[in-house]
C-alpha cells in the first residue's frame, strides 16, 4: 500500500473541474484527505488566478498506472496539452509524492504546493530535506508568491 499525494490546479471554470476531479478520484480511491482550496496568481504566464489543492490517499496501484489514471481524469475534464509548461488548464493532476519518492519536483519550489501539503501531513518528512512540511511550509518564501485560502466546499 502506497501512501499518495496529488496536486489539483485549474484556472479555467476551476471550480466545476476540481470538484469533478475529486468526485472521480472518490470512485477509485477510498478515504481521500483533501487540503482546503488556495489561490493564487497564474505562475509563468499572464492568465486567471488558479485554484490548487492537495489531496492524499494510501493505494495499491502501481505509480505508471496511476500516472495513466490520472492523465485519463485529466482528459475526461477536457485538458488540453500543448508543448507550453506554463499555460491555462481545465485540470492538473500532478503526482507529488507516491511514498517517499517524488514524482513530481515541485514540492519545494511552490506555495500552491507546499502550503496546502504541510496542511494534511504536516508531520510526514520530505524524503530528501528529511524535514517536515509544517516546517519547510514555515520557512517557505512567499514573497513572490501571493497566496490565499479561499472558503469553498468541495
Amino acid at each position: 500500500m502506497a501512501r499518495v499525494y496529488i496536486s489539483i490546479g485549474s484556472n479555467i471554470e476551476p471550480l466545476h473541474y476540481i470538484r469533478s476531479s475529486i468526485r472521480t478520484l472518490r470512485e477509485y480511491y477510498d478515504k481521500l484527505i483533501l487540503s482546503s482550496v488556495y489561490e493564487t496568481e497564474a505562475v509563468g504566464f499572464e492568465g486567471d488566478n488558479f485554484y490548487n489543492l492537495v489531496v492524499g490517499f494510501d493505494t495499491e496501484v502501481e505509480l505508471d498506472q496511476l500516472i495513466n489514471h490520472l492523465k485519463q481524469i485529466e482528459d475526461d475534464n477536457n485538458r488540453q496539452r500543448t508543448s507550453e509548461r506554463f499555460s491555462a488548464r481545465t485540470l492538473d493532476l500532478d503526482i507529488l509524492l507516491y511514498d517517499d519518492f517524488i514524482v513530481k519536483d515541485e514540492i519545494l519550489k511552490y506555495a500552491f504546493v507546499i502550503y496546502p501539503l504541510a496542511e494534511i501531513a504536516p508531520e510526514s518528512v520530505h524524503p530528501i530535506t528529511k524535514q517536515s512540511y509544517k516546517y519547510l511550509a514555515q520557512t517557505f518564501d512567499s514573497s513572490k508568491q501571493a497566496i490565499w485560502r479561499v472558503n469553498i466546499e468541495i
